[in-house]
């Protein structure tokens, strides 16, 4: 490992780091909450131009920012962006999905009390894995800082604990020893 190389790990950065084994040029995949666009630069550039990736966000200050980004990136082309809750993944994508990723709670430099709430995320990942292809991969960063991230969180850890009964394999990547509740990450594949 470099000596600049921080560890552990940003959980987005181990997110990138575990994809790039999983998509391939050509894929389809989702950015269930694009942000401000890294997570879908980085998918966009794993698909290159002849795959797709579907950025879905509520709040358009999101949807600008992440275009933004992806247009700055060179990687418009094979972006769609979809400004909706990703509760409607299915709604706005028939194709079969090699990676969805979700990147919850609030857009950063935006307004902090505008989460990804419970609910809503609960009935996408559902939504997710009825589209993910057989050994796709479903990941999912929380952030259990604050209020409604902490509920989602364990929210959401159960949920995809529970996948292991539907025959998925489900691993979460956490730092250990934090002075406050830090960012983790969910992977599951059936």
């Amino acid at each position: 490992m470099k000596n600049n190389t921080p560890f552990p790990p940003r959980p987005t950065a181990l997110l990138h780091t575990f994809l790039r084994d999983v998509v391939s040029l050509g894929d389809v995949v989702i950015d269930a909450t694009a942000g401000n666009g890294y997570d879908t630069v980085f998918l966009a550039r794993c698909v290159g131009e002849t795959g797709r990736v579907y950025a879905f966000d509520v709040q358009q200050a999101a949807i600008e920012s992440a275009s933004a980004k992806v247009t700055a990136e060179g990687c418009a082309p094979q972006v769609t962006f979809v400004h909706d809750s990703h509760r409607h993944l299915a709604k706005h994508v028939q194709e079969s999905i090699v990676a969805i990723v979700f990147n919850l709670g609030y857009l950063p430099g935006d307004d902090h009390g505008t989460t990804t709430e419970t609910g809503e995320t609960l009935h996408a990942l559902e939504a997710a894995v009825a589209l993910l292809k057989p050994g796709g991969v479903l990941a999912v960063v929380c952030y259990p800082g604050h209020d409604e991230g902490g509920r989602e969180a364990v929210a959401v850890e159960e949920w995809m604990s529970a996948l292991t009964s539907r025959g998925w394999r489900v691993a979460k990547y956490a730092p250990l020893g934090t002075l406050r509740p830090a960012p983790f990450l969910l992977l599951a594949s059936a």
